[in-house]
């Protein structure tokens, strides 16, 4: 079952925003989003409900294994996608929207071949 691109976003914002602060609280989220409050509030239940991430007493987010290992493959896609488009020459701005769409929709296998190419290019 392939996840929702909206909760591969949320995923990823968690894992960011823990890189920023040691604690992430779905205010957090809305913040960094710019999504209603209500929204994040339902996308954090239903994250928390199907094993994506733990909330605390205190409203406090982690994300569990299963979690961390879908933000960390956005992250990636992301990170890697948006450097080689700037690399290109395309603005940093159009680079990370561009970057943010297409990290969701790319193949493990083309993104494999990209990362490989780019690897490459490196040495």
């Amino acid at each position: 079952m392939k996840m929702q691109e909206s909760a591969e976003m949320y995923l990823e914002t968690i894992l960011v925003l823990s890189h920023k602060n040691p604690e992430v609280r779905s205010i957090d989220i809305v913040d960094e989003l710019e999504y209603k409050k209500s929204s994040v509030s339902v996308a954090m239940k239903n994250l928390r409900e199907n094993g994506y991430i733990e909330m605390d007493n205190q409203g406090y987010i982690t994300l569990t294994e299963k979690g961390r290992k879908i933000a960390e493959t956005m992250y990636e896609r992301h990170t890697l996608i948006s450097d080689w488009l700037i690399y290109w020459g395309v603005d940093k701005t159009v680079a990370a929207e561009d970057a943010c769409r297409m990290e969701h929709v790319i193949s493990p296998e083309s993104f494999e071949a990209i990362k490989r190419h780019v690897e490459n290019a490196k040495q």
